[in-house]
């Protein structure tokens, strides 16, 4: 099979999404097995000019790297309310700080240390409301005029660069890479890969300026102790505002609104198992709405397609899924017009999955019960509302690259001869393309444009064959990243 690449005809652009998929999955990095190069994404040794380049742009993120750094770290304290600590940052010259709630809980004075060693005694004057995790410290410095963390004005996007400082573990000014990894606009949360670790709630989430996009708020762990795993949340900077003009105008509640969050291990689930029973309360671990959440966790492999349903009678459930590589896997809140969740995902590749059962309103307490059953069997291939995949999803920098260094996401389903299916990708962040192959990996369909006038895209076939088939989500060109919605019915 020869490998072509892809010219700006789009007559042309499947040959080489098609052949980069199969030899992504037949073996170890497409290029290697084509043109006995490295890997994509790291440095190829083809010729001078491309290790120089590659060299250029590590040197670009290191600066950058120390620039927000040198910039936002002199304003970034580690705050001690005695039973918790935790992270903040200055936002005003006379020492206004923004935290957690949850990091101050009912303490009315807190220590507050810079960066530069000072330590200064603090009044806690302000808290959000229960539904947002925040809370204003004034710091009591006299006449000292402090550095500080500027707030945004432009909005977090995914995929940009995200860098998080804290005092993680009690080790203060630590500083993590990563993505703003998704954007949840109704909750007004941002998802990062950031390593936020105990101790770094209520520090900022900053921006390749050094500007605060959202205070860090919340972790995924595995238990009491353990660290990050790659699954972060911060409350993004517009929900942050209208919080920091009621302190301005000493309008904002005095009332503590969170106390210390609690970390509940996760519970294992097993595919086609026995129901789990269990319940949301104080004792589960708490988003940035105040929403509980409990994590479990089920073994998965590739292609396999299951279907997760959270039911309740006692609280409005809602599901969330996360694959092995901590990449956001879908989401849902009411099944057929109910307040119990269903979700229906083909697993993308082999690990440990993990499962948020949650509940869509703040502070719901309430028993629940979860199942994940497998769909599989030629009699399940559909759901009740006839999809074969209804499934949302992020393209972003964490995903494999095809050659024209375009990000994707595949996912498997399986049907029958003769079966006439629809399937579309719409996004309002790229220009959606699909792919559909079969199981030896040769094309069957491609589709850019609806129209000329609507960049999402859609194949209407009949399936020439009972079996599994592979869709493939993709963007046109290499900067296509962003939320989408992606069914075959």
């Amino acid at each position: 099979m020869v490998l072509g690449l892809k010219v700006s005809c789009r007559d042309t652009h499947f040959a080489d999404k098609a052949m980069t998929s199969i030899f992504l999955k037949s073996c170890t990095g497409l290029l290697a097995c084509a043109l006995g190069l490295g890997v994509i994404g790291t440095q190829f040794d083809v010729d001078h000019g491309v290790a120089v380049a590659t060299a250029q742009a590590q040197g670009i993120n290191e600066d950058t790297n120390v620039r927000v750094y040198q910039q936002a770290s002199p304003a970034v304290v580690a705050i001690d309310a005695g039973d918790s600590t935790g992270s903040g940052s200055i936002i005003t010259p006379e020492g206004l700080v923004l935290t957690n709630a949850h990091v101050v809980g009912g303490a009315s004075q807190v220590t507050v240390r810079l960066a530069d060693g000072r330590e200064f005694s603090g009044r806690v004057i302000g808290y959000a409301d229960e539904n947002l995790d925040l809370a204003a410290v004034q710091i009591d410095g006299g006449d000292s005029k402090f550095p500080v963390v500027p707030l945004a004005n432009s909005t977090a996007q995914v995929g940009q660069q995200a860098f998080a400082i804290g005092n993680p573990f009690g080790l203060q000014g630590t500083f993590t890479v990563g993505i703003v990894s998704r954007i949840d606009s109704e909750r007004g949360l941002i998802q990062t890969d950031a390593a936020i670790n105990p101790g770094n709630s209520g520090g900022p989430l900053l921006n390749r300026n050094g500007e605060l996009i959202g205070v860090n708020t919340s972790i995924f762990t595995t238990g009491e102790r353990a660290g990050n795993i790659g699954i972060g949340f911060a409350i993004a900077t517009p929900q942050v505002r209208p919080f920091i003009t009621a302190v301005q105008n000493g309008t904002a509640t005095t009332t503590a609104s969170r106390q210390r969050q609690a970390t509940q291990a996760p519970s294992p689930v097993i595919i086609d198992g026995s129901t789990i029973q269990a319940r949301l309360d104080s004792n589960s671990n708490v988003l940035p709405d105040n929403s509980y959440f409990n994590a479990h966790t089920f073994e998965g492999r590739a292609g396999q397609r299951i279907s997760i349903t959270m039911t309740s009678n006692q609280v409005d459930s809602y599901l969330l899924l996360y694959g092995p590589n901590q990449e956001y896997l879908g989401e849902n809140d009411d099944s057929s017009n109910s307040q119990n969740a269903r979700l229906d995902v083909t697993l993308p590749t082999n690990g440990t999955y993990f499962i948020f059962a949650n509940s869509y309103g703040a502070s719901e307490q309430g028993q629940y019960e979860l199942n994940v059953n497998s769909l599989n069997n030629t009699s399940d291939y559909s759901d009740a509302n006839g999809y074969l995949v209804n499934q949302s999803g992020v393209l972003n920098a964490q995903d494999d690259r095809l050659t024209d260094n375009s990000f994707y996401d595949e996912y498997s389903f399986s049907a029958q001869q003769g079966q006439d299916v629809t399937i579309t990708l719409t996004s309002q962040d790229f220009d959606a393309y699909l792919l559909l192959i079969d199981n030896q990996g040769n094309k069957i369909a491609e589709n850019d444009d609806i129209s000329q006038n609507n960049s999402n895209a859609s194949i209407r076939i009949s399936l020439p064959y009972t079996g599994d088939y592979r869709v493939i989500v993709n963007a046109y060109d290499q900067t296509g990243q962003g939320q989408y919605q992606m069914s075959v019915r």
